[in-house]
């Protein structure tokens, strides 16, 4: 029965089979394989590791001052908004307070991201200048190598990361002139590409001759993140930055998908201010996040190995300081140089009702922050706590 079984069997056929299958089993594991070697050459932030603990003794005798700041910058619990400060990644003071939507009277909390608007530049700074660090761009290219229809033969990534490009603000150029953008469409970042490439728009200044911050020289760096990566911005930002950090309350505004879930943002009186046909441009703004996020981000970017030394001695190096003053500007983080010696580094962001203000002490190790969706100024004088922690020779009467 078994051999006339076997002589009706084509048993070439059948091992012919076995021989597909297994090819097929090897092709397969294979191809996981280098989809897991791809996602590992991403390169990631990593966690600050233990810093020095504060004494309770030490925290106690900050609190009172940090407080007496908070009353006088938001007296009656005026603020609307979330601020931090912290030394060692250990947070001495932090403040929740307002409306995160007025309409729901829902309340801000430790866990509401709000719109970080400018202060996203130091993130996407960070992501690019992490894709340097790994050889995987290189601060001097041309733009014009990697995003092969920009325009400005002259510009390299070091030239957006300082805003040294000349570009002007996509916000102006596509404000008036419908020949260039129909505002009544929502733009993105491969439109301002676009029209660069293709309109006139010309520039506000050649090309590397000064500074001039500029929104749209971000907008292109988070194309460069898209393009080096293969990864939506979005998505990049989330796999370099945000999980890496345990930054679960942390994301990009999608314009087409968030609008009815974000928080939103208020001017002084109290009234929401709505979206217009710029929000869904995101590098140069639409991070949202809270104080201690920001703060596992801020240590992170403090941590040993962040960068190799070289090149983050030049991301604090000023770019930008064409006639002699104080105001500098290094790679993606604004900062004040005095005569002494010391150094000051922050980046302030405003984008509607929302502002922010994130302050890192670095020779102290302390960590500022403030965001608030409801328009004031005062969210900016958070840096008035710097002189606490060390020799800051801000002269604030003339602020006053």
């Amino acid at each position: 029965m078994k051999m006339s079984l076997l002589k009706k069997t084509n048993i070439p056929q059948i091992l012919f089979l076995i021989l597909v299958l297994g090819s097929c089993g090897k092709e397969i594991k294979s191809t996981e394989n280098t989809a897991v070697a791809v996602e590992d050459t991403l390169p990631k932030m990593k966690p600050a590791g233990p810093e020095k603990r504060l004494s309770v003794n030490y925290i106690n005798s900050l609190q009172g001052r940090i407080s007496h700041f908070y009353n006088k910058n938001w007296p009656n619990n005026s603020m609307n908004g979330s601020f931090l400060v912290a030394r060692n990644g250990q947070i001495i003071f932090e403040r929740y307070n307002g409306y995160a939507n007025k309409n729901e009277g829902t309340k801000i909390t430790a866990e509401t991201p709000v719109q970080i608007a400018s202060v996203s530049k130091v993130l996407t700074a960070t992501a690019v200048l992490k894709l340097v660090n790994a050889g995987k761009l290189d601060l001097d290219q041309k733009v014009n190598t990697i995003l092969k229809t920009f325009p400005y033969e002259d510009c390299t990534v070091r030239m957006l990361l300082s805003h040294r490009s000349g570009m002007r603000n996509y916000a102006y150029f596509t404000d008036h002139d419908k020949s260039v953008w129909d505002r009544h469409n929502q733009l993105t970042n491969q439109d301002i590409l676009n029209i660069l490439a293709t309109k006139n728009v010309g520039l506000e200044s050649r090309t590397g001759t000064r500074f001039g911050y500029c929104n749209t020289n971000y907008a292109m760096l988070a194309l460069i993140i898209e393009k080096i990566t293969g990864l939506k911005y979005k998505q990049a930002m989330s796999e370099m930055i945000f999980k890496p950090l345990g930054m679960t309350h942390t994301y990009i505004f999608d314009d087409d998908k968030d609008r009815k879930t974000i928080v939103p943002s208020y001017k002084g009186n109290g009234a929401e201010i709505g979206f217009d046909y710029l929000d869904n441009v995101y590098g140069d703004k639409n991070v949202f996040s809270t104080v201690r996020d920001l703060l596992k981000f801020d240590r992170a970017r403090n941590a040993p190995g962040f960068l190799k030394p070289a090149l983050l001695k030049e991301v604090y190096t000023g770019q930008s300081n064409e006639r002699k003053g104080t105001k500098n500007y290094g790679l993606g983080i604004r900062m004040i140089n005095w005569e002494t010696g010391q150094n000051f580094y922050f980046h302030n962001g405003w984008w509607h009702g929302n502002t922010s203000s994130y302050i890192p002490l670095m020779k102290e190790h302390v960590t500022i922050i403030a965001l608030s969706n409801k328009m004031t100024r005062n969210t900016y004088a958070v840096r008035k706590l710097a002189p606490i922690f060390g020799d800051y020779p801000f002269n604030f009467k003339d602020e006053e």
